[in-house]
């Protein structure tokens, strides 16, 4: 049981407690098989999935970073070329770009939704780009058609990092009524496995998902050091399989992601009808948006101030990000400086998430609720 004095950002013991005899019978019949990699397991959860979520391929792999990592290579993305990226993030999608030796080029995010802005994104692409990565943060799909016609033209790749948004759907800017699920309008989509997310495992994990059979089967072929048959290596790749307890675990979880999504976006309404009155930045309405997080900006330097009366108040909260990722010192040598993008730099001195999880009670939801009015109301 939680503490009924604390209302935690996410409580994984009880998304967890009315699945635990399938999961352990899903756990008992990996080991029972002796099979532990590339098995029937990772090939029934990518068949699950793709029918899920209405893509032709999904393929397996280590970890949302591994997926990032991997998609980038299967386009091409290597020493030389440029990336285009958002700076407000985690820093896997600039990791997976700085890895294979090509070069991040930042554009801002849009204040609204905290996502790359299609247009700024649309103005940094030069000919030396190859790809472009957008991230759908907190659970929303980034604006995309813009950027995908504008890398149909140019023959750039358009990678989406949906780590945080598996289940998300996407208006197309030119046809609203015409909702697009991941992977619909790029070469290819990456979910993250990792144990926070919507749809999490017990480790990491990760999968990508594309429309193209081709690069499908570039993403099989890397994932697996470059080899169809053993022993003969075709690429040079990389150990990013997902490995079969993982994904017999992720199976039991599947079918009740539709149904923890909904209640996410029901506490999602009901902080918006809470909050509605308070000097706080809600983030806006979207129906495609699966909520991993639910982030409020918060002005004028209080950030700090509300997250103390927060947690003394018995009401957990997170800050996603406090640094920008043109400004960390791992890519200090890189040059970027405070006011290179300010609206990330906005956001990261800004933004506050508060709990969002499928068992959030009501009550739980109205508790952080009184709990940020009051210190409106000193």
């Amino acid at each position: 049981m939680r503490d009924p004095d604390r209302v935690p950002l996410q409580d994984l013991d009880a998304h967890h407690e009315p699945l635990r005899a399938e999961l352990a019978a899903a756990a008992l019949r990996v080991l029972a098989s002796g099979h532990f990699i590339a098995g029937a397991e990772v090939a029934a959860l990518e068949s699950e999935i793709g029918l899920a979520l209405a893509v032709h391929h999904a393929v397996g792999v280590s970890s949302g970073s591994d997926g990032l990592l991997a998609a980038l290579m299967a386009c091409g993305v290597g020493p030389g070329v440029e990336v285009v990226t958002t700076p407000f993030s985690f820093f896997a999608s600039l990791g997976s770009i700085l890895r294979l030796g090509a070069r991040p080029v930042f554009a801002d995010i849009d204040a609204d939704t905290f996502n790359l802005d299609p247009e700024a994104a649309c103005a940094r692409i030069t000919p030396r780009t190859r790809a472009v990565l957008p991230v759908h943060l907190f659970g929303r799909a980034a604006r995309l058609a813009v950027l995908a016609e504008r890398c149909r033209q140019g023959s750039i790749a358009l990678v989406e990092d949906a780590a945080q948004a598996v289940g998300a759907s996407q208006v197309d800017e030119a046809r609203s009524d015409q909702p697009r699920g991941l992977g619909a309008l790029s070469r290819a989509a990456v979910l993250s496995f990792f144990p926070s997310k919507n749809l999490g495992g017990f480790g990491d994990g990760g999968m990508v998902l594309t429309h193209d059979a081709d690069l499908a089967a570039r993403l099989r072929l890397l994932r697996s050091h470059g080899a169809a048959v053993k022993h003969l290596h075709q690429a040079v790749g990389g150990n990013f399989r997902l490995d079969e307890l993982q994904a017999a675990l992720l199976r039991v979880k599947l079918p009740h992601l539709s149904r923890w999504t909904a209640r996410r976006r029901e506490i999602a309404s009901h902080y918006r009808e809470r909050l509605a009155e308070l000097p706080l930045r809600l983030p806006p309405p979207d129906p495609g948006c699966v909520w991993n997080q639910f982030v409020v900006r918060v002005p004028d330097g209080q950030r700090d101030r509300l997250r103390a009366h927060l947690a003394r108040a018995g009401v957990d909260s997170a800050v996603y990000y406090p640094l920008p990722l043109h400004l960390q010192p791992a890519v200090s040598a890189l040059g970027w400086r405070r006011g290179d993008f300010p609206e990330a730099e906005r956001a990261a001195d800004e933004a506050l998430a508060l709990p969002i999880f499928p068992e959030l009670t009501a009550g739980e939801v109205d508790r952080v609720a009184d709990a940020l009015r009051a210190f409106y109301a000193g």
